[in-house]
């Protein structure tokens, strides 16, 4: 028979601290910590950070950098270079080309902002109900997605562009509403499919099935459960979106259908600036430069952001 003194004295013991406590708190730290602790040793990570807070810090205040009315021409110094007075020197109507290029920066962030977040958002909530459902509103949504995903792009903005340009009339705003919308209506199905292959593997996933088996209705699991679980793929896409949203701007105001007048962006700097590229390159170096930085560093930072949320995919 057991000594009883010794069961009590082995059930009183108290349970030896855990091997490699800092092991422990490693394996216990969630996907984001783990991409965050990655991305601070990452050099491609700060240096895009510092690109785009610099960009941001532009485009919010671009008053602290310039007193310049970018609209503000004066045709007898049309076309100067750069000097002393005028860092960038002056375009065709005479306005200050530095201004505008700091002023630019406000409009194409925007723009890219806000078409990857319309193009995330309606991606993401069709991939997710796709993803979540399966059946025929994943046939439906498929369907759409191919339609869609099968327009030329540029042919695609061509149309919707030519087609409501006039009934916007000549007002800043909607002249960027509309080229926002158009870029997130053709462009949401990439997000579509990332989000539906995310929300089809967190569906079949056991903590999925006992919420539902609780009475979980669609709407808790998809926001309580499956979202969490199928960000980390959005926001790399997000990320590069950005940038690639800024120059597709570019790309439309440069053909003559996106921004246009009064709305001062790289892309209406550069478009004005084509017939002039050997007489006044200064017009075109200065807007095509920050927008080449810009793109740069978005697509650093989603690089990075990938390498961080999947490392087996470097």
């Amino acid at each position: 028979m057991s000594d009883p003194s010794v069961l009590g004295t082995a059930v009183a013991e108290p349970d030896p601290p855990p091997a490699g406590g800092a092991d422990a708190q490693e394996r216990a730290r969630s996907l984001a910590s783990d991409a965050w602790h990655d991305l601070r040793r990452r050099p491609l990570f700060l240096i895009s950070v510092a690109l785009i807070a610099i960009l941001l810090v532009l485009a919010a205040f671009p008053q602290l950098f310039t007193s310049a009315d970018p609209n503000a021409g004066d045709l007898a110094r049309s076309r100067q270079a750069p000097s002393g007075q005028a860092w960038f020197g002056y375009d065709l109507l005479g306005r200050d080309v530095y201004a505008r290029t700091i002023y630019g920066t406000r409009v194409s962030i925007v723009v890219g902002v806000l078409a990857t977040t319309f193009t995330v958002l309606l991606g993401g909530t069709l991939g997710m109900l796709a993803g979540y459902h399966g059946g025929w509103v994943d046939t439906l949504v498929s369907r759409l997605t191919d339609v869609v995903f099968g327009l030329p792009f540029v042919l695609g903005a061509i149309v919707i562009l030519s087609s409501f340009r006039e009934a916007i009339g000549e007002g800043a705003v909607g002249i960027t509403a509309l080229v926002v919308l158009t870029m997130a209506a053709l462009s949401w199905p990439v997000s579509m499919r990332i989000t539906r292959s995310a929300a089809i593997t967190a569906r079949n996933q056991d903590y999925v099935r006992a919420a539902r088996a609780l009475g979980a209705g669609p709407a808790r699991v998809i926001w309580r459960h499956m979202l969490p679980n199928c960000l980390a793929p959005v926001l790399v896409y997000a990320t590069i979106a950005l940038g690639a949203f800024i120059g597709v701007e570019a790309t439309l105001s440069f053909l003559g259908i996106g921004l246009r007048d009064p709305v001062v962006s790289w892309g209406v700097m550069i478009s004005e600036a084509r017939d002039y590229i050997r007489v006044a390159p200064h017009l075109l170096l200065f807007p095509a430069a920050f927008l080449a930085v810009t793109v740069l560093a978005f697509v650093m930072l989603g690089d990075a952001v990938r390498d961080a949320f999947d490392p087996k995919g470097r």
